[in-house]
């Protein structure tokens, strides 16, 4: 297994994106409920930490599992919903959490599929943008860090199911052992 490799961002830049994302949401939205559509697994740790950060609204939060990776470093453009809504989102504000965009191929199928389920409105919130990756259109209003095009791993994001857990984002590497924050890996 790779080790995680050198460290991109730290929980404390991490952090306080997020609550500059949470703010800006908070301003955009005048009042109401807003659903935020967590994308799984890997955004399950983003969409925890800007709902605690957001202060003006109701939130809801919802799950989708979409699939287009498996156990490889890029995507297989074969994209399949695997875990649907639990509710109805016809006339609410909806905000799909995502926790990195890079061909863009999945989420704009997601979008098209929220679509039509005529919400009031649909937005994108990303943690981690790689545009240069992009192969479908895919307009995202809200983008915590723009990087390059490296894998990533840590803070939700996984490679094969592995380190989720890291509270840093960091480029993956195939070094045998890296020591972070005093843990072993």
């Amino acid at each position: 297994m790779p080790s995680a490799g050198r460290l991109l961002l730290s929980s404390e830049q991490i952090q306080k994106r997020v609550r500059e994302l949470a703010a800006q949401i908070d301003a955009d939205y005048a009042d109401g409920p807003i659903y935020l559509i967590s994308v799984l697994k890997g955004a399950f740790m983003f969409v925890a930490d800007l709902s605690r950060a957001l202060k003006k609204r109701s939130v809801r939060i919802e799950f989708m599992a979409i699939s287009s990776y498996g156990n490889q470093k890029t995507s297989s453009g074969q994209v399949k919903v695997t875990h649907d809504l639990d509710v109805n989102i016809e006339g609410h504000n909806v905000l799909i959490v995502e926790d990195i965009i890079d061909s863009g191929v999945t989420l704009s199928y997601l979008r098209r599929i929220l679509e039509q389920r005529r919400p009031k409105s649909l937005e994108i919130v990303t943690l981690l943008d790689k545009p240069e990756r992009r192969v479908a259109p895919v307009a995202v209003k809200y983008v915590g860090f723009r990087i390059p095009d490296q894998f990533v791993v840590g803070y939700g994001l996984d490679y094969a199911e592995d380190y989720r857990n890291l509270s840093d984002i960091c480029v993956l590497s195939s070094e045998p052992e890296l020591r972070l924050e005093g843990v072993s890996l």
